[in-house]
């Protein structure tokens, strides 16, 4: 067996081997801890309990399938790849930075942070709130022989699609030759696929296209995005509200990247001219004391690329202001030479 790691191993690592991980989970699995919890569309935790009669079931469906799938796969070529750089090949699990991975790295926040304001998961019954969750996540501790007393700690997240849910109301048991009243309110139909794991600083991707779809990850997109947050700061001096910044705004507002996208930054108009345009405009976009754009929300940061893009015009004709969705340049009046 390979030499194991620790956590704070783990989270300096640039090299993180899965292998590794996986080997020392299969030698202490049976001294392992679960928790499980469900969070929804907004990356909200909600602590869930289970009965104990479903604790080999917890382990087995989560931890063990992963484990088993990376240990017996190894000696069949599995191999380790950085996401980032690979794509769709087979026989591979992709890793990158949690803190790429921006939904992901807030839900494991909230989970470890703020614990006790987490709350328990209720329907009700109704199925209403289940339709509003998105996954669920096991978090799993145990005690390594290396941990001085601190326990280790990693996690499986699966995606869970609110048809696999079954309401009561309207659902029967088939027991042996006869059909029953269903027992529960609502029953789940869990996932059994491998899909991903967050160990340290590390996500794990068994498979891409959930996991991809679990946390809202389009690594292409984000890229983009960062690029040209990058070509704006370099262009334009800019003041965020605590907390924000250009590229977490950019990320998920796929039209303002786009639109900024068919733009050269550095051929559109000087931080003066656009705090001119946007006087002239009326807008309530601010600027401080030493000139720099502030930028407090999604609001702001869409008034700001808007500015930059030309995309508010006043009317010669009745003097109202208009904000421009769509824009088509005309060719020239035949018998005129280009203007610029």
């Amino acid at each position: 067996m390979v030499d194991k790691i620790t956590n704070s191993e783990i989270k300096r690592a640039t090299d993180f081997d899965v292998f590794q991980w996986a080997n020392e989970i299969d030698e202490y699995k049976n001294n392992v801890s679960c928790e499980l919890f469900l969070f929804n569309k907004n990356y909200t935790p909600f602590k869930v309990r289970y009965s104990d009669k479903l604790t080999a079931s917890v382990k087995a469906m989560f931890m063990q399938e992963a484990v088993s799938y990376i240990v017996k796969e190894a000696d069949k070529g599995l191999e380790q790849r950085e996401y980032e750089k690979s794509d769709g090949e087979d026989n591979v699990v992709y890793r990158t930075d949690l803190k790429n991975v921006t939904r992901a790295e807030t839900l494991i926040n909230l989970i470890e942070k703020e614990y006790k304001d987490i709350e328990y998961f209720n329907d009700g019954g109704s199925g209403s709130e289940f339709k509003k969750i998105k996954g669920i996540i096991a978090k799993f501790s145990y005690l390594g022989g290396d941990s001085n007393g601190d326990a280790k700690v990693f996690y499986i997240a699966k995606g869970i699609a609110s048809s696999s849910a079954l309401k009561g109301a309207t659902s029967w048991e088939l027991n042996g030759e006869s059909f029953e009243p269903f027992a529960a309110e609502i029953a789940i139909k869990m996932p059994e696929d491998n899909q991903v794991a967050i160990i340290g600083e590390n996500v794990v991707i068994f498979n891409q296209s959930k996991f991809e779809n679990l946390f809202q990850y389009d690594y292409k997109a984000q890229m983009l995005a960062d690029a040209k947050a990058k070509e704006l700061e370099e262009k334009y001096k800019l003041s965020f509200a605590e907390g924000l910044t250009l590229n977490t705004l950019l990320q998920d507002k796929k039209p303002l990247v786009k639109k900024l996208q068919d733009m050269d930054i550095k051929e559109q108009m000087s931080q003066k001219q656009l705090i001119d345009y946007c006087d002239e405009m009326q807008l309530d976009l601010m600027s401080d004391d030493d000139g720099s754009i502030i930028i407090m929300d999604d609001r702001d940061l869409t008034t700001f690329v808007n500015l930059i893009n030309e995309d508010y015009y006043i009317s010669p004709v009745n003097g109202k202001r208009y904000e421009i969705k769509s824009k088509k340049l005309l060719a020239e009046p035949e018998g005129e030479a280009p203007r610029g």
